[in-house]
Order: structure tokens, then sequence, then C-alpha cells
């Protein structure tokens, strides 16, 4: 792969990260009617930007060195593995941190803990990560097409 190559693979990357980012605000305010900045680089929210940077790696990789390059079937490989772990592993334990914020909750009715909640966003539904998968081949598609060659 030679450096140019490289770049553009990194930046179809780092595309696919950055525009799912910003779009995770615009999709907050639409389902919570308030802008929420910090929306855009938490964990959790539509799109799933992990999918979308490792899709968008991977689509890069294959774009720009070759479907038959090892690389894009090692970005395959890890593609699945994340998406997997954004709307699987990740998920149960949003579910398990909300199960347990409501049963502390419940121990103490009525006085206020100082303990912080658990992280409830942790994952993505299938739908969010849907979302992060098409905003990355999107993103990498976009950077192929706009990129010199």
């Amino acid at each position: 792969m030679g450096w140019i190559q490289g770049y553009a693979v990194l930046v179809c990357g780092f595309t696919g990260w950055l525009i799912s980012s910003l779009l995770k605000i615009p999709f907050s305010y639409f389902l919570h009617r308030k802008i929420d900045l910090k929306q855009a680089f938490g964990t959790g929210g539509m799109p799933s930007s992990h999918s979308a940077l490792i899709v968008s790696t991977t689509l890069g990789i294959g774009l720009f060195n070759g479907f038959n390059d090892p690389a894009f079937a090692l970005g395959l490989a890890m593609s699945t593995i994340v998406v997997y772990d954004a709307a699987g592993v990740r998920r149960q334990a949003g579910f398990h941190a909300e199960r347990i914020n409501m049963i502390i909750k419940e121990l103490f009715e009525g006085k206020p803990l100082d303990e912080k909640d658990l992280k409830e966003m942790l994952g993505h539904t299938p739908l969010e990560v849907t979302g992060g998968v098409l905003t990355g081949i999107l993103c990498a598609l976009f950077v192929w097409l706009i990129w010199p060659k």
C-alpha cells in the first residue's frame, strides 16, 4: 500500500467517524427536542460512530487498494466484530446498567444518592448500527469519488 492510498483510507475512516458523530446532534434533537452537543462524542445514539468508522475504513481499503488486498479481509473481520459488539454486548451492558439504576432508586426511595448512575447508553440498537454502517459506506464512497487519482 502506497502512502497516498494509506492516507486516503485514513481520510475515509476519519470522515465516517466525524460525519456520524455530527449527525448524532440532529438525530438527538429530533427525538428529544433539545440540542445536546455532548451527544456527538458520547457512546450510543444514531448513527453508530464506531460502526461508521470501521466500515468506512474497511471500504476505503477495498476501494483504494483493491478488494483482494489482505488488509481488506482483516478490515472485514474487524468490522464484523465492532458491529456485533456495538449492537450486542455493549447494548446488553446498557440494559443491565438501566436495571441496576432502577433497583438502587427503589432501594433508597425518596433519598437522593450521591452515587452516580451507571452509564445506560453504552451500545446501539440495530437501527443505530445500520445507520452507522450506511454512513460509513457513503462517506468512503464520497472520499473515493473526490480523491484525485
